[in-house]
């Protein structure tokens, strides 16, 4: 498939910019700060961790999208690792449009009238807690409060202080601390409202809509490197095998950091961001057949809020991955695809008997998830294949699940390893039980013989304590910067010991006696 390149149209500072001879790698961060000259959004980690180039995307919502803001749905997302193409159709919102928001005003100094700017309740609310001290990290936090200040308007709330440090969990501060930034989260309410006026950006993304497939492409050494977002799975799926080279590209997440680290050349792109079909998470069939679908597209934050929201048992997990701009950004498919042994999506979708979709031009076929994994960053991937989705069986929602990520950092970190589970109890006997771990080996999988040492057997402590020591037959792990061998192997008993406390028959300990989110302040 050949295309004619297209400009990548997108609207920012309150018009619609159309760009051409920019690569397809170069990043949003790098655009604003180099070409657009708008130094608001800083560089610090260039990896999507630190939060100091924080934006906002805002995309045309469905009618009734729950959480949709004046029609748009507003999400934070890291700039370092996000490509310019990627825009193609968007809004971008930054430090710098805050400012036009508030507008100025007349005062008077030294006898003679000036115009002043005024700042934007989250900016004032800063201010007046002394929420800023270096000041490099505060146009990161600024922009993660706005999101958090249009959504919360909109609905007439106010958030929690947990939920401010949820929605903050991706940014870092190294002097002024979260105490002064959370009290003026709650400070930013307080204040004469500000709000971002919708209508003409929903006005413009409309006239951005495209029907077709988009096509970019710009050179770089000589060598013309294209960018394609097919709308339709038709279009990505004949793209696929028409250039099976190309890099499926869906969040940036990680592929971010192939160019921004290792410096790698990617080649051409098939970008799935724009394929509707791809991003539905919903319940289909119905019966034995029922299950939970979740396209390869649908972000992170949409597919976990979904699993978790079925099962509470989950929202630990859920709200530890990584932070909000990675999650809304990246998806669970890609996390999937991606293949890393420390991947948290893995571990709770095999504990939940996860099918994956997998999709070459016209033909559809679906293998157990823990099938999918050959070795270490290896699958069962053919040339011209692509992850389509997940279907997670309606049937795993009717067992008990827990999943416990163990890292270094409680927000925002790697895991040195996942334990994701899901049991059933026949009587005080074990019928069913999935235990599944991401960082004990090279691959994301289950502990077999553990869960075999549990089969049929009465749900005790005796019984627990034979399939702790049958999990050293399952998995021989490795020490890295993480973690040591021997820890990451204690862990994962104790994790079982703890899944043991919180669902055995006799006075089972409650989430909230095990979960640290009871004893945080509120």
């Amino acid at each position: 498939m050949t295309l004619p390149t297209q400009p990548i149209r997108f609207f920012h500072r309150g018009r619609i910019v159309e760009l051409g001879g920019v690569h397809p790698t170069r990043s949003v961060l790098d655009w604003l700060r180099e070409d657009a000259r708008c130094t608001g959004t800083k560089e610090g980690c260039n990896e999507g961790d630190c939060g100091a180039c924080t934006v906002v995307i805002g995309e045309l919502a469905e009618d009734g999208e729950a959480g949709a803001v004046g029609g748009l749905r507003l999400s934070t997302v890291n700039s370092c690792i996000q490509f310019m193409p990627t825009l193609d159709g968007k809004a971008l919102f930054t430090v710098e449009d805050l400012k036009k928001q508030c507008g100025t005003e007349r005062d008077e100094l030294r006898h003679e009238k000036h115009a002043v700017t005024r700042l934007h309740p989250v900016q004032q609310a800063m201010v007046d807690c002394h929420g800023s001290q270096c000041g490099f990290c505060t146009p990161g936090f600024v922009m993660s409060l706005w999101s958090t200040y249009e959504h919360h308007q909109d609905e007439g709330t106010r958030p929690t202080r947990q939920q401010l440090a949820d929605e903050l969990s991706g940014n870092l501060c190294r002097c002024t601390g979260y105490r002064p930034i959370l009290d003026a989260g709650q400070r930013m309410f307080d204040l004469p409202p500000v709000r971002l006026d919708t209508a003409p950006v929903v006005e413009a993304l409309r006239s951005l809509e495209r029907a077709a497939t988009f096509g970019y492409s710009a050179s770089r050494a000589g060598r013309l490197d294209h960018f394609f977002a097919p709308t339709t799975l038709s279009e990505l799926a004949a793209l696929r095998v028409s250039r099976p080279d190309a890099r499926i590209l869906a969040g940036s997440t990680d592929v971010g950091l192939w160019v921004n680290k290792q410096f790698r050349d990617l080649g051409d792109l098939i970008y799935v961001g724009d394929v509707a079909e791809m991003k539905v998470v919903e319940e289909r069939g119905q019966g034995h057949a029922a299950e939970l679908y979740i396209g390869a597209g649908a972000s992170l934050e949409k597919a976990f809020r979904a699993l978790a929201g079925r099962l509470p048992g989950l929202t630990d997990v859920w709200l530890r991955f990584a932070s909000p701009p990675i999650r809304n950004a990246g998806t669970m498919g890609g996390n999937v695809a991606n293949g890393s042994p420390i991947g948290d999506s893995p571990p709770v979708l095999m504990a939940l008997d996860a099918a994956i979709e997998l999709r070459r031009a016209e033909r559809v076929r679906r293998m157990p998830l823990a099938d999918f994994y050959l070795d270490y960053m290896k699958n069962r991937l053919e040339t011209g294949e692509f992850v389509q989705g997940i279907a997670v069986p309606m049937a795993a929602f009717g067992r008990q699940v827990r999943a416990y990520k163990i890292s270094k950092r409680f927000d925002c970190d790697i895991s040195a390893l996942c334990g994701a589970f899901s049991l059933r109890l026949d009587g005080d006997s074990v019928s069913e039980i999935r235990l599944a771990f991401g960082g004990m080996a090279a691959v994301v999988k289950r502990a077999a013989k553990a869960e075999a040492a549990l089969v049929g057997k009465p749900w005790t402590e005796a019984a627990v304590a034979a399939a702790k020591q049958a999990l050293a037959e399952d998995f021989k792990p490795l020490s890295d910067m993480r973690a040591s061998a021997d820890y990451r192997l204690q862990v994962a008993q104790n994790l079982l010991q703890r899944l043991w406390l919180e669902t055995r028959p006799e006075q089972p300990l409650s989430q909230e006696a095990t979960s640290v989110w009871a004893v945080m302040p509120h």
